[in-house]
């Protein structure tokens, strides 16, 4: 009895040391990349509790109605809760904040908010929902501050933002290259006649009293059939919209390579083709296709939905596509003579001719 008893501990004793020999999974940073891509490539229907959601820290009084009702804000984000596993500890541990590698500078009724949105589905980008508005009215708070705002993100995520305000304010340029000269720089232009209309329309939702928009966007009392009235350049929706001008401040620091610049109408008529541009551009695998894209015919954009064709449709909030007030003729036509030329310059700064003539 005590040789058996004496094997029988033995066998005990052994079994324990092996099985605390045995190597268990590590968790590497590819294989977790893969499971938060895997996760991230669906719509979720609640928002992210987690701590590297993005924050409202900003209210921006001209871009309220900016983002959607049923948006996620935390496209992107880890969904991992407390005491699962080990796996919410090590995306604590190697989330971290970090500068942006790309921002979206404008333009204001480009279709930032639509790009911004569409982006935010990719698993290799996390993106703040607020406009930061850093470089034109916080730059005094220190580049920390800025950091502060940005969500969490994985080794190999990229960082984005979007203030649309950027791409017409002369000191931006030369405060971005000091943060990198390296940053990525992306612009949604639109013909800047029905954005100087869609401008208007904003505005005047909030503020119904507002003058005409004939009176607002020439000098003179009122345009008149003839054609005589003179462009107010210095009224903000028209002003937004002389591209080349904003452009050249932009250029005097960043090559052209580093700026890209997405059509506004594409980005509603053929949405999947220019997120392939956004994430050629990004340098990103394309992940954003047409699966991911639903017509809304009564707002007359895109809205995103599921690749697999599940469940309702995400669209932007009820404000976007608002009815744009009529407009005369000779207003609209007389505005269209106004940029040509800066039109056609752009283009040519820009290698590419956007139609809008």
């Amino acid at each position: 009895m005590c040789i058996m008893l004496s094997l029988w501990v033995y066998m005990i004793y052994c079994c324990v040391g092996y099985c605390t020999t045995i190597p268990t999974p590590s968790l590497s940073a590819s294989t977790t990349r893969s499971e938060v891509s895997e996760g991230d490539g669906e719509f979720d229907n609640q928002l992210d509790s987690s701590p590297g959601a993005s924050r409202d820290l900003l209210n921006n009084e001209n871009e309220l109605d900016s983002r959607g009702d049923d948006w996620d804000e935390t496209r992107g984000e880890a969904k991992a809760s407390q005491g699962d596993n080990a796996m919410s500890g090590f995306f604590n541990e190697s989330e971290t904040k970090k500068l942006p590698g790309a921002i979206i500078i404008g333009v204001k009724k480009g279709g930032t908010r639509a790009l911004l949105e569409f982006l935010r589905v990719h698993p290799d980008i996390r993106a703040v929902g607020a406009e930061p508005h850093f470089f034109d009215r916080n730059y005094d708070k220190g580049l920390e501050w800025y950091r502060d705002l940005m969500p969490k993100t994985l080794e190999g995520q990229l960082t984005m933002e979007k203030t649309p305000s950027y791409f017409v304010t002369k000191e931006v340029p030369s405060r971005i290259y000091t943060m990198s000269k390296h940053t990525k720089l992306i612009v949604v232009v639109r013909d800047p006649v029905t954005r100087a209309i869609s401008d208007y329309t904003q505005t005047r939702s909030k503020k119904p009293d507002i003058p005409s928009f004939e009176s607002l966007a020439f000098r003179n009392a009122t345009a008149g059939a003839g054609g005589a009235a003179v462009v107010d350049a210095a009224w903000s929706a028209v002003q937004i919209g002389v591209y080349a001008k904003h452009l050249e401040h932009w250029r005097r620091y960043f090559p052209a390579g580093q700026l890209l610049f997405v059509s506004g109408e594409r980005l509603i008529s053929d949405p999947s083709g220019e997120m392939a541009r956004v994430q050629d551009f990004l340098g990103l695998r394309r992940v954003v296709d047409d699966r991911h894209f639903h017509f809304d015919a009564a707002k007359g954009f895109p809205c995103l939905k599921r690749p697999e064709g599940n469940g309702k449709p995400h669209c932007l909030g009820k404000t976007k596509g608002r009815t744009h007030p009529n407009i005369a003729g000779h207003v609209v036509q007389r505005l269209r003579e106004f940029y040509r030329p800066h039109n056609n310059k752009f283009y040519q700064m820009t290698g590419h001719d956007f139609g809008w003539d």
